[in-house]
Order: C-alpha cells, then sequence, then structure tokens
C-alpha cells in the first residue's frame, strides 16, 4: 500500500473473487455462473437501452421494481434494486450493524461477510458449522446481534428450511435477520414470504445466477417497508445511480421471461444431480448441494492437487485454503455437456495418480 492509504484500512484483508483468466480458454466452473445466456427478452430490453444511455438511469427502478413487486407479489415499497447482492449486502452491514449490533455468521461462508464487517469497523462473530458443515440453529436463537446467512450456504450448498428460518427470525426479534439467496431458484425455499410475519427479516436475491446475469450486477433486497427505507437511506448517501440503464431493462425482460428462467433452473438442478452421481461413483463424497454447484472431496487425491491438475488440463474448479475446506473443491454446475467433459477429464486423473 502507499504511504497515503488509510490507516482506518491498514489491516484490512480484501475479497478473493474467482480466477478469470484471460491467457487461454478454460472451461470455467469455478465462478457459479450459469451455462446459458440471458433471456432473448433481456437481451432485447438491455440493446434498446443502450441507444439512450446519454441520460441518467432511474433511481427508483420504477417499472423493474413495479415487474417485481409483481412476480413476488409484494408492494414496491418493500423491494430495493442495487448494483448487485453484494452492494445489497454492503448496504445491510451498514445500516443494521454498529458496536451494540455486531455481526453474525457461520464460520464457513460467503468470503465477503468478514471482509464487509472490517470494512465497515463492525464487531463479529462466526459460529462454526457442524462437521458435516450444516447450520445448527440452536445457535443462533437469540444471539444479540445482526444474523447473516447465506441460504443455500457457499460454499456447501446445505439450505435451512424455511421454518427454520422462520425460527431464526422469532428468536432474534431485536435484532436484523439477513438471508442471502444467492442461490435458492435450484432446489431451496425461499424465505420472501417471511417477512410480513417477521418483520426484522430481510431477504438478498441476485440477477447473476438463476437469470444469467453475473455480467449485469444486479442485487435486490425484499423485507418490510420501514427495512427498505433504511437501505434506501444509505443507497442514497452513496450512488443513487448505480443501476444502469441496460442493466435495469435486462432485468426487466429477466422476470418477464419466467418460463425460460424456470427451464434453466430444472436443467442445471438436474445436471447437478447426474454429476453428483457420477462424482460418488468415481469416490467423492458431497454434501448436500441445492445450489447451482457441488462441494465434493476425494478420499485419495487432495484437493489442492487435484484443482492444479484440473487446471492444467483446461478445466477450473474454486479451492479453498482454510484448513476445514482444503481436501474439496466446489464445482460449478456447467451444461450437461460442459460437465460430461469434466468428468472425463477428471476420470482421466484419477486412473493417472492412482
Amino acid at each position: 500500500m502507499s504511504r497515503f492509504f488509510s490507516q482506518k484500512y491498514a489491516n484490512l484483508t480484501p475479497y478473493t473473487p474467482g480466477e478469470q483468466p484471460q491467457e487461454r480458454t478454460y472451461l470455467k466452473l469455478n465462478t457459479n455462473e450459469s451455462p446459458f445466456p440471458p433471456s432473448p427478452m433481456a437481451q432485447s430490453l438491455a440493446r434498446q437501452a443502450a441507444g439512450i444511455l446519454q441520460l441518467y438511469s432511474d433511481p427508483v427502478c420504477r417499472t423493474l421494481t413495479k415487474v417485481a413487486a409483481e412476480t413476488f407479489d409484494i408492494a414496491e415499497n418493500e423491494i430495493i434494486f442495487t448494483n448487485s447482492s453484494d452492494e445489497t449486502l454492503n448496504f445491510a452491514f451498514m445500516a443494521f450493524c454498529d458496536s451494540a449490533h455486531p455481526a453474525v455468521f457461520p464460520d464457513v461462508t460467503y468470503g465477503f461477510y468478514p471482509v464487509f464487517a472490517a470494512l465497515n469497523h463492525i464487531p463479529y462473530t462466526q459460529i462454526p458449522l457442524c462437521e458435516d458443515f450444516t447450520v445448527r440453529v440452536e445457535d443462533y436463537l437469540g444471539v444479540g446481534g445482526t444474523i447473516f446467512l447465506a441460504n443455500p450456504n457457499a460454499p456447501t450448498g446445505i439450505a435451512l428450511t424455511r421454518s427454520q428460518i422462520a425460527q431464526i427470525a422469532a428468536a432474534n426479534p431485536d435484532n436484523v435477520v439477513v438471508v442471502d439467496e444467492a442461490y435458492v431458484d435450484f432446489g431451496a425455499e425461499s424465505a420472501v414470504g417471511l417477512f410480513r410475519e417477521h418483520p426484522n427479516l430481510l431477504v438478498i436475491q441476485t440477477f447473476s445466477k438463476s437469470r444469467s446475469m453475473a455480467g449485469g450486477r444486479l442485487g435486490f433486497a425484499i423485507a418490510d417497508a420501514a427495512l427498505i427505507r433504511d437501505l434506501n437511506t444509505i443507497k442514497y448517501s452513496t450512488n443513487p445511480y448505480s443501476v444502469n440503464r441496460m442493466t435495469m431493462a435486462a432485468g426487466i425482460g429477466a422476470l418477464a421471461d419466467d418460463a425460460y428462467f424456470r427451464k434453466n433452473c430444472a436443467e442445471i438442478a438436474r445436471v447437478r444431480r447426474m454429476t453428483a452421481q457420477r462424482l460418488r461413483e468415481l469416490g467423492f463424497r458431497m454434501t448436500d448441494s441445492t445450489a447451482n454447484f457441488l462441494f465434493a472431496a476425494h478420499a485419495r487425491m487432495g484437493g489442492e492437487a487435484l484443482y492444479l491438475a484440473l487446471k492444467e488440463r483446461g478445466v477450473l474448479v474454486r479451492h479453498f485454503e482454510t484448513p476445514r475446506l482444503r481436501d474439496f473443491n466446489r464445482i460449478t454446475i456447467g451444461s450437461e455437456e460442459q460437465m460430461e467433459t469434466f468428468l472425463r477429464i477428471l476420470a482421466q486423473i484419477l486412473e493417472e495418480h492412482a
């Protein structure tokens, strides 16, 4: 860092994004992107919006908000759109956490949570997952802090049920419970409908995964109108124009093309099940993922060695160096053709290793 860098961030360890190499073409199964392009309707509306980029985008996202409110059966003041769910999460840390309301989240979860806490000088507690990587609900009952739960969790893919989320929200009435549902559309239960009964519940989702818009950067939160007003206070104090015109238009198209969205989610879930079965046959153990990825370890080959061998052969998966995770790799579910290629190369590696 330079001598000008503020000391308040001197000890900040930034989030490490997944590899995006440019030097060669890889089969990318490392960043949980969709194997399918955005909806044709989303692409068409984005192209139209490109013609008026000389004008500022609508900070209120009126049309997108109206379509989303109809999609999720909520009021228009019960949703906020942001530049990615990461921005929404950062707003939540800023709005609902401080020294009197520390952050609470699992020790194995989305890596941005401790970064956002440190960035905003918020104390936090990490609660260990069980040995099988599940969240023990009892650990979050009356914890006295703002709770952040990725559901399904990352990188394990394991999901809590809707009733378990309701139990946690009910047990923490004086604190906000943030449920990060980036992967919910691939087989888990959404908590969106619970916020009327639990006004302390904030549900965050993204268009990056199930709606094939990772490059568009569009996220949103659904909650009681009072919580949404709080988030808007942060949004309008930072960058009210954070959602650009093309992304906003693409989001409208993605929501409108519901059949395309559901077909892609169902296909990814089917290919996930097929891939999991094939991995078991190759000797892997896995968590019970309901996301668009698998979290797998092999008894005879370490996670890092497997990651490097795959990368050498042109396949990228995500490896984590932390002690609890180093035996595992997170494998994004691509198209059936992509997964067949991955499985063929993987089988070759394991045969050579044996």
